[in-house]
């Protein structure tokens, strides 16, 4: 079989290139010429050099392919709406329509928890989102909601996958700097960490996208990806300090201060056109102060599934992987 990754040298996507080839899978990967190469060093894949908001360069890269698995995008929570709208929404559309021309079979889109929005537990796929997303969340949906309709057009079974707070190898966006804020003690719960946060280690999240990429039950279908735990950040970054033989910082910080904080870094960076990024954002402190917790009721119902990565294992593997990256 042959898949092809875009977006194959970034966190997931290196991650969904190594369990493709040790399924047997010829695997072809479409990365810029500037990107970093160094996840996928090694490994036996097939090179296209483009760029997903090019058609053009997208039409190699999907001949003869059987599945595409779009991992491709710009996540982060500061940026300015235009690019996330040409990377996200358009560049979807591209890769989605240069799928069909070439009579791909499935296609599988990463998409993402956070247009669900914050406050809430138990999320469950159908739940509308806010009307104040940050341009990421928006753009995500949007492509979402295009691959729905254009599948009432095309043969490609579409699928979504939308991760929670993905964390372990790999992982340069969020955890390693996690840990370094921890490891230099510059670190501090919003609200004592009691809001509900929902992981998902990087393993059990490609065990999910290949699952649902060989069901045919999963076509037409949306699927929230976490591993299910009902945890709190405390207990969390408790576990991960452990992990780190260090002991966790009794240091926090308000939900309100940290949100004006967190405004006002936003905004002076806004106002200057700084490119450099914000320390903290509305985002951040959301997603740390407030409960954002979802429901994979789903997967269970649809293919019996539980993470086969534990919680404790997981970190375990993340920090060994933190201490050999550094």
């Amino acid at each position: 079989m042959k898949v092809l990754v875009t977006g194959a040298n970034g966190f997931i996507g290196s991650n969904v290139v190594k369990r493709l080839l040790q399924e047997g899978a010829e695997v072809n990967v479409l990365v810029r010429k500037s990107s970093d190469l160094k996840f996928l060093k090694g490994l036996d894949v097939n090179y296209f050099y483009g760029d997903i908001t090019d058609y053009a360069t997208l039409e190699p890269a999907v001949k003869g392919v059987e599945k595409v698995f779009h991992v491709a995008g710009l996540a982060a929570d500061w940026g300015s709406y235009e690019k996330f709208e040409k990377i996200n929404f358009k560049g979807t559309i591209n890769v989605a329509k240069a799928a069909a021309a070439a009579q791909v079979k499935r296609f599988i889109q990463i998409s993402t928890v956070a247009f669900h929005g914050f406050g809430k537990t138990g999320v469950k796929e159908d739940e509308p989102p806010p009307d104040n997303l940050i341009p990421y969340a928006e753009t995500k949906w949007m492509a979402e909601q295009w691959l729905w309709e254009y599948a009432k057009v095309v043969k490609m079974g579409i699928t979504t996958v939308r991760p929670g707070n993905v964390f372990g190898i790999n992982d340069r966006t969020f955890i390693s700097k996690y840990i370094d804020a921890m490891l230099a003690g510059k670190f501090a719960e919003v609200n004592h960490g009691r809001s509900k946060t929902c992981p998902i280690y990087i393993e059990n999240l490609v065990d999910i996208i290949l699952l649902v990429s060989k069901k045919e039950k999963a076509v037409g279908n949306a699927y929230l990806a976490t591993d299910g735990l009902n945890i709190t950040w405390h207990e969390f970054n408790s576990l991960l300090a452990e992990k780190l033989q260090i002991k966790l910082k009794n240091s926090f910080i308000p939900f309100g201060l940290a949100m004006v904080a967190a405004k006002i870094y936003y905004g002076v960076h806004t106002l200057l056109h700084l490119k450099s990024e914000p320390f903290l954002t509305p985002y951040r402190i959301n997603n740390g102060g407030l409960d954002y917790h979802f429901s994979i009721q789903k997967l269970k119902d649809h293919f019996d599934y539980a993470p086969n990565i534990e919680l404790d294992e997981a970190l375990t593997r993340t920090v060994n992987w933190y201490h050999n990256f550094k």
